[in-house]
């Protein structure tokens, strides 16, 4: 004797779960100052702002962040290397960085350019949304 009815039984064997994958959503942040806007923002807005803010953490520095997340790109600055070893390092760092969030597929179009103090980056990020054109000084 059963304690479910029999059709409840039979359905039960046949479901099958899949994980999907949710519109993704960040507080919004004003790229040009750094600071929140108050919005939130999804869908590639937030791929946006998730790809900026992993650009600008330090990775290794802050507990809160897992060990994957984060960019070691201030080994670079003030430092006289060739423009190749630049951005072939640089680009291996950052597509490891960006390659963790799971609505990102590709990395294109990487240049990396180090003139003193500052290190400007700009690339083409390929997501579930759209393609990302990043231009920025980290």
């Amino acid at each position: 004797m059963n304690i479910l009815p029999s059709f409840l039984q039979l359905g039960a064997d046949k479901i099958q779960t899949r994980a999907e994958k949710v519109i993704p959503k960040e507080y919004g942040i004003d790229f040009s100052t750094g600071q929140m806007t108050g919005k939130v923002v999804e869908g590639i807005e937030a791929v946006k702002v998730w790809i900026w803010l992993c650009l600008h953490t330090e990775r290794y520095r802050y507990p809160i962040y897992s060990w994957d997340y984060g960019t070691s790109l201030e080994q670079y600055i003030g430092q006289s290397l060739s423009e190749e070893f630049i951005n072939t390092d640089c680009e291996d760092e950052i597509a490891e960085a960006m390659l963790i969030n799971p609505y990102i597929s590709e990395i294109r179009d990487f240049k990396a350019e180090l003139t003193g103090d500052q290190l400007h980056i700009s690339f083409a990020a390929v997501t579930d949304f759209g393609k990302i054109e990043v231009d920025t000084d980290v």
